[in-house]
This record gives structure tokens, C-alpha cells and sequence, in this order.
């Protein structure tokens, strides 16, 4: 195997490939990328054996075809370092891969490439096409939701549902809950719903940008395959039943107020400094055009905002885990947010005013 390439062309699908490699392995082979060169073109495939993505790079000087599995922190931390506009020339010599760049020369070993693990084909029964940016619009609006390490596993990922003419996502950790929707031109007979993990869902947005330019979408039993043209990326499902997610969402609440979503967040975000570290409670006393936020901790430290708000109705005291609502903040895409509740032991749902795609559902908590 014999080829040259620019450090600019590489480094873009090695870094997005490198970051499915873990870096703690229980196979050696796992923490390598799997490089593999034909005339025109090289491709990069990194995989923990829940995800795999296989990145492409063109170049002109291949010299020898063949494929080689080289460690892939070692070697993306050496395209870094290299300096801009570096031409990279990789040898195969004696079982180790040689890499030359100006008067530079690194040495670096190589696992065989059988060894390496393929995510098996399965049998894909649907293939769809959606805009990217309507994709990662999706997961970015609703992926903070997920779950970390949960026991029921079901939540350390999310729902994704493509039904005709909608995609869905959802994510839920038991505390709050995210839903957001678009229409989109896809036709489907059965509806299908798929729980993505959650470092799948997290690597996929990684690859997707806001453009226009379609992802085709492979579904099968238990995989999905998204292909960018550049990037194939692949991850297995979660197999379980995710909570039925409408059941949670409340209707029907009385108290709806409108806020700026910027002063607001500024203002949970100060009141969160004398919150108690481990919980996190903030209390929101929603009286007529004024919302006053309130926090204390175990050092008799209190912290008091108020902000101007639209709401007419009557007073209520709520208590929140003040991080949840910032969350919220965070990905809200308008300019000015809308909360609805009806009771204190009774979850709130933040939108935008009038209802937009999205809908985020907040557990209170007893203060």
C-alpha cells in the first residue's frame, strides 16, 4: 500500500471517524481506523460495534491500492501537529505504516485488517430521503433530553418516527421530555419508530450540517445506515418499547405566561449560583406580569430576580431543578418562550408563544 494525500483532506474525515474509536477497548482492534485505498479515493472506518462511520477523501497519488488498520488517536494527534498544507505520503513497510511529510517520518504499528470488525449488512426494508438540516434540526432540538446511564436503557437514546409525510424525534430522561416534529416530502406505508443510542444520535448530528442536501436514510430490523456521500454512517438500535410519550404531555392547563427567552435564561442562570449544588431547585412565583425566581441553599444563602412577563390569571408558587429549564432555553428557537401549568405538582410544557415544532415537558419539584 503506497499513497500521498494533503493533511487537509484527511484530517476532516479522520477527526469525524476517530470520534466513534474509544479510547478504552476490550478488543485492540477496536481503537485502530481501518484505512483503505483503491485508485481515486481512500475511505476511514471507525466503529465501537454499536456505531460505524466510514469516511471518504479523494486523491490522486495512489501509487499501491490496499487497506491497513492503523491506531486512530495516534494518528489523527500527528495530522494536527502537522503543519498547514502538508502533502502526507503513507508506506506500508514490513507490517508497520510509514508516514512522510516534509522532512518529518513517524513509524506506526498496524493490526491485521481480518481482525477488523464489519457492523453487519442486514436486510434494509425502507430507504428514505430527508433534507440534512431538517435531520439536525431535529436531534439538536430535542437529543439534551436523553438519558445518560439509565437502567432502563430505552432512554439512554431517541425515538426517531417517520410516519408519511413527518419525522418525529423524541427523547426523555424521566424528568422532562422533549418532542419536536417536521413535515417532510417522504412516503412511507407503516409508520416506523426507532430508538437510536445515544452515541449514535450524538454522532450523527456531528456529520449533518444545515444545508439543504439530502442524507439518505437505510432502515432495517435493527440497524439505520445514514449516507451523506461523503460519510456512511451506521448504528444499531436500542430494542425496547420507548414510553408512550403523548400520555406525558399536559393538556389542559389554565396559567399561561410569555417571556422573553433570553432575559430569562440570564436570570435562572444567576439564580441557579445559590441554588442547592446538589439539587438544583429554583422557585417561580408566577403572579399578575411579573415572574419572581427565587433560590436558597443549606449555607443560608438566597438569591431573589424578577422579570416583566405577559400572564394575567392567578398567583402560583412552582418549584423546578433550575438546569432543566435552562436546557430548554437553550434550544428554543424563537425569541420569546411560552409556559403553561396548571398546578404545583403538575409538569410544565414550554414552547414557543402560539406553539412552534418543538414542545418540552418539566417535572416540578418539591422545594
Amino acid at each position: 500500500m503506497k499513497f500521498s494525500i494533503s493533511r487537509e483532506a484527511l484530517l476532516r474525515p479522520l477527526t469525524l471517524v476517530a470520534g466513534v474509536v474509544e479510547r478504552r477497548q476490550t478488543l485492540p482492534v477496536l481503537s485502530n481506523v481501518l484505512i483503505e485505498v483503491q485508485d481515486g479515493g481512500i475511505s476511514l472506518t471507525g466503529t465501537d460495534l454499536e456505531v460505524e462511520l466510514i469516511g471518504r477523501a479523494a486523491t490522486d497519488l495512489v501509487d499501491e491500492p490496499g487497506s491497513v488498520t492503523v491506531p486512530a488517536r495516534k494518528l489523527m494527534d500527528i495530522c494536527k501537529s502537522l503543519p498547514d498544507q502538508s502533502e502526507i505520503s503513507f508506506t506500508l513497510e514490513d507490517g508497520r505504516v510509514v508516514l512522510r511529510a516534509g522532512r518529518s517520518r513517524f513509524t506506526l504499528s498496524t493490526l491485521p485488517v481480518a481482525e477488523f470488525p464489519n457492523i453487519e449488512d442486514g436486510q434494509n426494508d425502507t430507504t428514505l430521503s430527508l433534507p440534512r438540516g431538517t435531520l439536525k434540526y431535529l436531534i439538536d432540538a430535542t437529543s439534551f433530553a436523553m438519558a445518560q446511564q439509565d437502567v432502563r436503557y430505552y432512554l439512554n437514546g431517541m425515538l426517531l418516527e417517520l410516519a408519511n409525510h413527518l419525522v418525529r424525534t423524541v427523547a426523555t430522561d424521566g424528568h422532562r421530555l422533549a418532542v419536536c416534529e417536521r413535515s417532510a416530502e417522504i412516503e412511507l406505508t407503516d409508520a416506523r419508530k426507532l430508538i437510536i443510542p445515544r452515541k449514535g444520535v450524538l454522532e450523527l448530528s456531528r456529520l449533518l450540517d444545515g444545508s439543504e442536501e439530502p442524507v439518505e436514510l437505510a432502515l432495517g430490523a435493527n440497524h439505520i445506515r445514514a449516507n451523506t456521500g461523503e460519510f456512511t454512517f451506521t448504528s444499531k438500535l436500542v430494542d425496547g418499547k420507548f414510553p408512550d410519550y403523548d400520555r406525558v404531555i399536559p393538556k389542559g392547563g389554565d396559567k399561561t405566561f410569555i417571556a422573553e427567552r433570553g432575559e430569562l435564561r440570564q436570570i435562572l442562570a444567576r439564580t441557579a449560583i445559590l441554588s442547592n449544588e446538589k439539587y438544583r431547585g429554583v422557585r417561580l412565583q408566577l403572579e399578575e406580569n411579573n415572574l419572581k425566581v427565587m433560590a436558597n441553599n443549606p449555607e443560608q444563602e438566597e438569591a431573589e430576580e424578577n422579570v416583566g412577563i405577559e400572564y394575567t390569571g392567578d398567583a402560583l408558587e412552582i418549584g423546578f431543578n433550575v438546569g432543566y429549564l435552562i436546557d430548554v432555553l437553550n434550544v428554543l428557537d424563537a425569541d420569546r418562550m411560552q409556559m403553561t401549568l396548571s398546578d404545583a405538582n403538575s409538569s410544565a410544557l414550554m414552547e414557543e408563544p402560539g406553539g412552534g415544532d418543538a414542545r418540552y415537558v418539566v417535572m416540578p419539584m418539591r422545594l
